[in-house]
């Protein structure tokens, strides 16, 4: 971790420290948290490569434009990079509508309903684990858009890097499907979604730990075949 006076100035905030200080307590943790991402996404990386490729001749099969999906994101002490995602809407998508997408948004591709179900559209983000750029659990990356409109405790999230999966994830796995009939989508996310799912990421921070994560794992798997491995709350 960086020292605490060498964040970027408006991390540095008393609501951030408090979450600052459990992480600093758990570098160790942290440490072994790289190494398992690293290990983890080069192994499967190379088992579904396979699927990989039936996933990205799908794609270029159904729709014009990339495979891959590059959208710039918000990671660790507000770094900015690419994302990688399999491409599940129409070429240019974000140019010609909002930023968060509906369950029922036409701009989805028909292949991309396919993948989006089952979360497929985010496996290339394994290449973005191996880079550093994110890791298997954590809080998942946003534009800079949102990012902006982050209250202070929520800078916190930018203490590690982005994530795959969360408990947030997990809970709000059809948030799409809650922007379906709302006039102005995009309003909704920052004032009603975001707030309660970084309710949820703040906790993560606080209960950080190796065997969490795998737990964290566990229930996104269980959570991606149809099972409900949350009680409802």
């Amino acid at each position: 971790m960086r020292k605490w006076e060498d964040l970027p100035q408006y991390m540095q905030v008393k609501e951030v420290r408090k979450y600052y200080d459990i992480l600093y307590r758990k570098k160790n943790i942290l440490l072994l948290k790289r190494m398992f991402d690293i290990a983890v996404s080069v192994i499967l990386l190379f088992l579904l490569s396979p699927l990989f490729l039936i996933l990205a001749i799908m794609i270029k099969a159904d729709s014009k434009g990339p495979v891959f999906y590059r959208q710039v994101r918000v990671t660790q002490y507000g770094r900015k990079f690419r994302i990688h995602k399999f491409r599940s809407m129409i070429d240019r998508a974000d140019e010609k509508g909002s930023l968060v997408t509906a369950g029922d948004d036409s701009r989805i591709t028909r292949a991309g309903r396919l993948i989006r179900d089952k979360r497929l559209d985010e496996l290339p983000q394994l290449i973005d684990v191996l880079q550093g750029n994110m890791t298997f659990v954590g809080v998942r990356p946003e534009v800079p858009k949102y990012v902006k409109a982050y209250t202070p405790e929520m800078r916190a999230t930018l203490l590690l890097p982005a994530g795959i999966t969360s408990l947030a994830s997990i809970y709000y796995k059809d948030e799409g499907k809650l922007l379906d009939n709302a006039e102005d989508p995009e309003r909704i996310y920052i004032e009603e979604i975001l707030p309660k799912k970084m309710g949820w990421n703040l906790r993560g921070i606080e209960g950080v730990g190796f065997w969490n994560d795998i737990g964290v794992m566990l229930m996104t798997f269980f959570s991606v075949c149809g099972k409900n491995p949350l009680n409802e709350r």
